[in-house]
């Protein structure tokens, strides 16, 4: 695997280690291209801002320190830098700009929170979500995809809504055949393999092998030693294979502007 567009650094507040060391480890396992996509910045009105993203008030170091990791080792590997991005109606035009300002060059689309959106709802990670939670993520996914603006869906497997079968296979069928039809990728996240969470989980994958989906790998890295998973890789490929899915290689980051 020489590509991770998903990595987040100790400036989320739940990632340890030095942008520095996750390039290292990077390059010493042949990874030629690597994304920082930090959990996106953003003040709402009230001047709430979450605590597991990026702060305001850290941007400037945020992308000081990747441009100077990208021209110390420029000739060892291509670094981008983005952003994981929730896609929130009201302000997603705002962040957009803002990001732009900033200099972020690619989105991935990361859908934790449904819900109020100030501040951002509540979080779908939580087992056995029900259907209103599921319907509105889906909702809201396939509005992001439709912007355009996202290299790929992160974890789109990441809400446990599994109550009812029949409705959880509409929903997310509803959901692929979107991600087919805007051509963006699914990404199989290696962060839920390592840590033994409900996603990668089968039936979604199912789902998105018979609508004829593409997809991608994700490290997800928090860790240095994320920064290459070598041992999730093996178990990504059996769900490509098992599903009869279209594995994207080497995927490149949709430019923002």
């Amino acid at each position: 695997m020489t590509v991770n567009l998903h990595t987040h650094t100790y400036h989320c507040g739940h990632a340890t280690c030095t942008p520095e060391e996750y390039v290292k480890r990077a390059i010493e396992n042949g990874v030629k291209v690597m994304g920082f996509s930090e959990h996106v910045p953003f003040k709402f009105p009230n001047g709430k801002e979450l605590d597991s993203h990026l702060q305001m008030k850290d941007v400037p170091l945020y992308f000081e320190e990747i441009k100077q990791l990208r021209e110390k080792y420029k000739d060892q590997i291509e670094i981008h830098i983005g952003f994981e991005v929730e896609y929130l109606p009201k302000y997603f035009n705002q962040m957009y700009e803002q990001c732009i300002k900033m200099g972020a060059e690619y989105f991935l689309l990361g859908q934790h929170f449904v819900g109020n959106e100030e501040p951002w709802g509540h979080w779908v990670g939580q087992y056995q979500r029900p259907k209103e939670d599921l319907t509105e993520y889906v909702d809201l996914a396939i509005e992001g995809m439709k912007t355009g603006k996202f290299t790929y869906l992160c974890h789109p497997d990441v809400i446990d809504a599994t109550n009812d079968m029949d409705f959880y296979i509409k929903e997310n069928t509803r959901l692929c055949k979107a991600a087919r039809e805007y051509g963006v990728p699914l990404e199989i996240n290696f962060f839920g393999i390592r840590d033994n969470r409900f996603y990668p989980f089968d039936k979604f994958w199912e789902i998105a092998g018979k609508v004829g989906c593409k997809v991608v790998f994700g490290f997800d890295a928090h860790d240095t030693l994320a920064a290459f998973d070598r041992d999730s890789i093996p178990v990504a490929k059996q769900i490509v294979e098992k599903y009869n899915l279209t594995l994207i290689e080497n995927p490149k980051p949709v430019n923002l502007i």
